[in-house]
């Protein structure tokens, strides 16, 4: 297997600090996309303090906070191949604790920007450049952490153990959606409005703290150190069709999590006028179904291998988007039975998040391991995810058609599906 040392005394280090390393290496990824969340869950209340006095509907506005959104997803590449190069030359620690110290900031700030009303033009330029240098600290955050997870894993628990990513994803998500909601629900509409958006965003620092703290107690992985232990080491290259293909097997991870637990609940809200709490507590339980199936994935993943389960994931999302979608827009179903369909939905994708980043590790040696799995990563998000709300909503404005994110997310899902089949079915190790 890419990236297994054979110094046996080196691959003894993994032991003690494991439980650390699970901790540090991915609760950076909890503030990434406790962010992430917030601001899609937010995104009709930011449309309206940022852009919608530059004209325009309620849509046009949401478009405009989805475009800066999915701008941060364009830098990801880039912060991946720039952080990811440095962590695979200088080691996982330094450059984890410089990505989380950067996404920290730039999320606190978002929360002390000043709005339309009061900066003018200046204020949607100023949150679209802080959503770029997020881009850049996330971008970079993924691979650094997936290679501290899995480098650290004992034989055998890779899956296990690359899982622990896509659960604190799910706990970000989660966190982002049970804030924004419980925001929402504490306060009037005009409060939220005027000032209790910044709230959610504020809270990303005391999260951060912690996040530096743990990682400042980090030790350098196993395999980094054998191969630093190694100056004869042959120089590995990063092949782009191996980058592509490896892109390719997430997508529909991509494209199905953006879709069903960040887009829907703004969906609900601009399209078929839901309450924004009604939509922020359907996020909630979709999210939940989405954390309780990452790990058991992961695990089931290093026993059965890892395409098995990604398959799952992505033909069930293939053959369900439509139905469920249809049943979400459904003013005959009852609330219990919508929260159900989204618990199912986060259930799906937490089939293909649980073994996926195990999956992007074990494609790439340990020399460009960070680089390689983080650009993979970064280049399914930055077009399938990043662009998901923008799509999504100029598309349903444009033709009127509301089952078009279900189309999105099976149709993604489906050229996935296309790409694992390409994938050696082996178990992971």
């Amino acid at each position: 297997m890419a990236g297994t040392t054979p110094v046996s005394g080196v691959r003894a280090l993994a032991r003690g600090p494991a439980v650390r390393a699970v901790a540090a290496g991915s609760v950076g990824n909890l503030v990434e996309w406790y962010e992430f969340g917030v601001y899609g869950f937010l995104a009709t209340v930011l449309a309206e303090r940022f852009f919608a006095p530059a004209g325009g509907g309620g849509a046009e506005a949401l478009v405009r906070t989805y475009a800066a959104f999915a701008l941060a997803f364009f830098f990801r590449p880039l912060g991946a191949a720039l952080f990811g190069g440095l962590g695979d030359r200088w080691g996982r620690r330094p450059v984890l604790i410089a990505v989380v110290a950067l996404m920290t900031g730039t999320t606190t700030l978002m929360g002390a920007l000043p709005t339309y009303a009061s900066a003018g033009v200046v204020a949607p330029w100023l949150l679209t450049f802080l959503r770029v240098i997020q881009g850049l600290a996330a971008g970079g955050e993924f691979g650094g952490a997936v290679a501290v997870l899995t480098e650290f894993a004992p034989p055998g628990r890779r899956g296990l153990y690359g899982a622990w990513q896509s659960f604190t994803m799910a706990l970000g998500l989660l966190s982002g959606a049970g804030v924004a909601a419980l925001t929402a629900t504490l306060l009037t509409a005009s409060q939220l409005a005027a000032w209790g958006w910044r709230l959610p965003f504020l809270l990303a620092l005391p999260l951060g703290l912690v996040a530096l703290w743990l990682r400042t107690g980090l030790t350098e992985t196993p395999s980094f150190l054998a191969r630093a232990q190694d100056p004869g080491a042959r120089t590995v290259r990063l092949g782009c069709g191996t980058l592509l293909l490896a892109a390719a097997r997430v997508t529909g991870w991509a494209a199905a999590g953006c879709t069903f637990l960040v887009v829907v609940p703004s969906y609900l809200q601009v399209t078929l006028h839901a309450d924004v709490r009604q939509a922020l507590v359907l996020a909630t339980l979709g999210n939940t179904g989405f954390a309780a199936a990452i790990l058991p994935a992961g695990l089931l993943s290093d026993r059965v291998g890892r395409r098995p389960v990604l398959l799952a994931g992505t033909v069930l999302v293939t053959v369900t988007a439509v139905p469920l979608l249809d049943l979400l827009q459904d003013a005959g179903t009852s609330g219990a039975v919508k929260g159900a369909a989204l618990v199912g939905a986060g259930a799906m994708v937490g089939l293909m998040a649980g073994p996926g980043p195990a999956l992007l590790a074990e494609t790439f040696p340990t020399r460009v391991r960070w680089t390689g799995l983080g650009l993979a990563y970064a280049l399914a998000n930055a077009v399938f995810s990043g662009c998901a709300g923008l799509f999504i909503t100029e598309a349903v404005r444009r033709t009127g058609d509301q089952d078009i994110p279900a189309y999105y997310a099976a149709a993604v899902c489906a050229a996935s599906a296309l790409a694992l089949l390409k994938q050696p079915a082996r178990k992971g190790s």
